[in-house]
């Protein structure tokens, strides 16, 4: 989260609603350990990696959802599912993201 610091502070003085991921859980290999987090903007800007990459499109959608709902949610993507594979995840393993609408 520290990383995500001044960009936060530049959202939030913009009033932009923001949506942070985290990674929660790790199972098998992964590229990102829990801990790592990442802020999705409104307007689809992006601060902080979850994945390394691979499945960073896949997480902005979710967030610019959780934006618009307002509703926390557990995301999880695996090697073994179709939409992982397709959006890149193929470490071999599982990650868990909590993401939700970062309160200022």
């Amino acid at each position: 989260m520290k990383e995500l610091f001044s960009d936060l502070d530049r959202w939030a003085a913009d009033g932009t609603r923001v949506a942070v991921a985290r990674v929660v859980d790790l199972e098998g290999s992964g590229p990102r350990l829990p801990g790592a987090a990442m802020a999705v903007t409104e307007h689809g800007d992006v601060a902080g990696s979850v994945s390394g990459g691979c499945v960073e499109g896949a997480v902005v959608a979710e967030a610019l959802e959780v934006i618009e709902t307002g509703e926390r949610r557990v995301v999880s993507f695996g090697y073994s599912d179709d939409d992982a594979f397709a959006v890149g995840l193929t470490c071999g393993g599982t990650i868990h993201l909590f993401i939700e609408p970062f309160d200022w």
